[in-house]
């Protein structure tokens, strides 16, 4: 065989298998919400030389990632404890894997900063601003119950985040129950008033959660793994780093830096693998849910978490 077709042949072979491996890679479609994980993985440099590819949807907030896990449209997602619930119930074939635990206190039931409401007891006979099923929801109905009301004493109305702030702002709705970035932006911009913070009311804990799919597929499964240890790492590198990471964060979020370095630096997050304690604090919030008509059965949480994942030695240094 002359050189010249030897050299065409072996071109062709090399191709050939390089067509072959990038068939074999795996895909990770991750579910996120603006300023979350990818935010802290590209702040710390921490998708170099991934061993699989990542195609990321982002979410404006945890009710339309829970859909799209449900759907199946992403493999995997970071979701609240209580929107998780919701998606559980609702059917979704989804399991947590690892937890995010962090300081609840920027969940919390804003009002105006001139509002006279001083106290959750306050709140009875007042329309509250917030996202049905999210996290707000939950804070919300905590701050009642501690003060022996509940969600019939109080006219909620369903908006996102940013007709939730318009309507505080223009006086249709008396609070807003929220979570951060928009509790610190309000504080810092004199635009809100905390009047009751979740810190005594909420977990706190936020998850890592896959489709029974992704899990069930022993690749996808791997590449979870290495993605959740170098998520944990890149959330140790952002407090370790907290100036560079919170004016990246800021231009991520679109948020000011003061802002965004206030948000993420009072929740000191940490990841966590799963233990007995996370899998009770979240059937005592399934518990509350049916309690309170949002979730129309008793829901089993154990049965809702993945085993098997680790997370890295030296990785809770944000505690």
């Amino acid at each position: 065989m002359p050189p010249f077709i030897r050299f065409l042949a072996l071109g062709a072979a090399l191709l050939v298998a390089d067509q072959a491996a990038a068939a074999d890679r795996v895909e990770l479609r991750i579910g996120d919400q603006k300023g979350n994980m990818r935010a802290q993985l590209e702040a710390a440099d921490a998708l170099r030389d991934l061993p699989y590819d990542i195609r990321w949807s982002e979410f404006p907030a945890a009710a339309p990632l829970a859909e799209a896990l449900n759907a199946g449209a992403v493999d995997a997602g970071i979701i609240g404890d209580a929107p998780l619930l919701f998606a559980l119930a609702a059917g979704a074939q989804v399991k947590a894997i690892a937890v995010d635990k962090s300081d609840g206190y920027g969940t919390a039931v804003l009002v105006a900063p001139d509002s006279p409401l001083k106290s959750a007891a306050d709140l009875k006979g007042k329309r509250i601003a917030t996202g049905r099923g999210s996290i707000g929801h939950f804070v919300a109905l905590k701050a009642l119950a501690s003060v022996g009301l509940s969600e019939k004493d109080v006219d909620f109305r369903f908006l996102g985040p940013v007709d939730a702030k318009m309507a505080l702002a223009n006086g249709s709705v008396d609070a807003w129950a929220t979570w951060e970035p928009y509790t610190a932006l309000s504080e810092l911009t004199k635009q809100g008033r905390v009047l009751v913070n979740g810190s005594q009311l909420t977990t706190g804990n936020s998850f890592l959660a896959a489709t029974d799919t992704a899990l069930a597929d022993q690749a996808k499964r791997a590449a979870l793994q290495d993605y959740l240890a170098r998520v944990a790492k890149a959330q140790v590198w952002a407090y370790a780093n907290l100036d560079s990471y919170s004016r990246s964060l800021a231009k991520i979020i679109g948020f000011p830096e003061d802002a965004a370095r206030l948000q993420f630096e009072r929740r000191k997050l940490h990841w966590e693998s799963l233990d007995a304690h996370t899998i009770d604090q979240q059937q005592e919030t399934a518990d509350f849910y049916q309690a309170h008509g949002l979730i129309n059965k008793p829901l089993d949480a154990k049965s809702t978490f993945g085993q098997g994942f680790s997370i890295p030695t030296g990785n809770t240094a944000a505690k």
